[in-house]
């Protein structure tokens, strides 16, 4: 019961903060409190748990570099007009017929690049959704697809913070965890285009037949759609001229979309990670000075606080970016590796963590982690925590080899980092529609994030159904042969004690 006790006042703290729009930071330094206050109470010693708080802490040091070159990546881009140029071509190809399914393919393709769902959503998202609007698209499915399109590549990005979070969280290779995700995500993805393109045709047939592009879908969201085509239409006319806007404040020359080429190029290679972001990050600065013509004094200042656009237009669009940009998710990181410390001293999870043992003994490690993920995601309210919870929680699911590491990295992908932001409260889904005027509503529209945990949770269960009729008529041909079996952590941790790994 203590636990209990200790967990929910832990999300009480978590959901007033998020309800009130602070910071999250503060709430979570809250938990450390509570938690260890939990272990003194079980007469757990101080300095342990601080010791294994701080090894905790320094085993995410190089995760917290690679989101310092992010950051710093992110800002060079907005300032060397690289962003300006890709979103300016992208989106002369919308049109009013195909801007549904275009919205997410674009949002798709500029995740992939940036690697992260808000900046995403900020350039490309915020553009798709008043130019969709003002060719009175419907809301609720622009909105969709927007959201889940900044996910694709949140989620399979090299650059993305969550991808290499997993990566450090699993001791994985991150090319071939992102290999696989290219797999497991292509039904959904394909099926997701499907239903954006019957929805532009639905949109389509409405107009040809005279009653106005988008009216049956206005009908049926009429308040929630309404209110969002009005937000957003208010900024609409004033960015019509995306080409226009940008090429006032850049030089959009074909040299901008270097530093985004090199990211694709080595990736392609396989090329370390800190070495991919670090030779795109030369290219921004050779492009900044030489094309943009920027003062060396503005390209320090920029890479710690970020771009910040003389034009008030472009400002709104292109703004962010830096070292500071990425202080929260790092503390989030630091802080909840602290929790994994704590939690592994005290053993306060490992009754919670038995439970999800047995679960996944009845349908499967991918089952489990994906519940497991969902109750984290409605817990946590953000994307970082929610992985690293459900990492923790559902380690025990999974062996100390390679193969085992690589099929928990994938399930955390297909789990974690895009059941976040379907929760409504959750800021990993609330933000990106805050930024981009959409109804709460788009979450249902957002067909990539919830097809593909079902398309998970559907193949493994077709695969444990048929290794099992395998097995069983195995049994009745060879009645004499013994199959092995795996031992069943439970029933060793009856047998023996529960033992929490180091690294949990």
């Amino acid at each position: 019961m203590l636990e209990a006790g200790t967990m929910l006042l832990f999300c009480a703290v978590l959901f007033a903060s998020v309800a009130l729009g602070w910071s999250i930071i503060p709430a979570l330094f809250v938990g450390v409190l509570l938690f260890m206050g939990y272990g003194l109470v079980r007469r757990c010693s101080l300095r342990a748990m601080a010791s294994r708080a701080a090894g905790s802490v320094r085993s995410a040091g190089t995760v917290v570099v690679a989101f310092v070159l992010i950051g710093v990546l992110t800002s060079l881009w907005r300032a060397s007009g690289t962003i300006a140029f890709i979103v300016a071509h992208s989106t002369a190809v919308i049109h009013a017929a195909t801007v549904i399914p275009l919205s997410f393919l674009l949002c798709s393709a500029m995740s992939v690049l940036v690697g992260s769902s808000f900046a995403s959503a900020a350039t490309m998202g915020t553009i798709c959704m008043s130019l969709g609007l003002s060719m009175q698209a419907n809301p609720v499915m622009l909105g969709g697809a927007i959201l889940a399109g900044v996910y694709v590549g949140d989620r399979c990005s090299p650059v993305s913070t969550s991808a290499l979070l997993v990566k450090q969280l699993t001791h994985t290779n991150l090319f071939n965890t992102i290999a696989r995700m290219l797999r497991t995500g292509a039904v959904p993805f394909v099926l997701s285009c499907v239903v954006y393109v019957a929805a532009a045709v639905v949109e389509w047939l409405c107009a040809s037949g005279g009653s106005g592009f988008g009216a049956a879908s206005a009908a049926a969201t009429a308040g929630s759609a309404g209110s969002a085509r009005a937000a957003v239409s208010t900024n609409a006319s004033s960015i019509t001229d995306i080409g226009g806007l940008f090429s006032s404040a850049f030089d959009l020359h074909w040299l901008t979309l270097v530093p985004a080429l090199l990211v694709i190029v080595l990736a392609l290679l396989r090329v370390d990670v800190r070495l991919l972001m670090l030779a795109s990050i030369a290219a921004s600065v050779a492009v900044c000075v030489g094309v943009q013509h920027m003062e060396w004094a503005e390209l320090l200042r920029l890479l710690i606080f970020g771009y910040h656009a003389q034009n008030p237009q472009v400002a709104a669009l292109l703004d962010g970016g830096g070292i500071l940009s990425m202080l929260t998710v790092m503390a989030t990181v630091c802080i909840s590796s602290a929790y994994a410390g704590i939690f592994a001293e005290t053993r306060m999870l490992a009754r919670l963590q038995q439970v999800i043992e047995m679960l996944g003994h009845r349908i499967g490690a991918c089952g489990a982690t994906m519940i497991t993920a969902t109750c984290a995601a409605a817990l946590a309210c953000n994307q970082t925590l929610t992985i690293m919870l459900t990492h923790q929680l559902c380690g025990g699911l999974y062996g100390d080899d390679e193969s085992e590491h690589s099929a928990q990295a994938i399930d955390l992908e297909d789990s974690a980092v895009v059941i976040a932001p379907l929760i409504p409260w959750s800021i990993a889904g609330a933000v990106p529609l805050a930024t981009i005027n959409a109804p709460t509503l788009s979450l249902a529209a957002a067909t990539f994030l919830y097809l593909l945990p079902l398309s998970r949770m559907l193949a493994s269960a077709v695969r444990r159904r048929s290794g099992f009729r395998t097995r069983h008529r195995s049994q009745n041909q060879n009645p004499g042969l013994a199959i092995p079996h795996r031992p069943k952590p439970m029933l060793h941790m009856f047998a023996h004690g529960f033992h929490p790994k180091s690294g949990d």
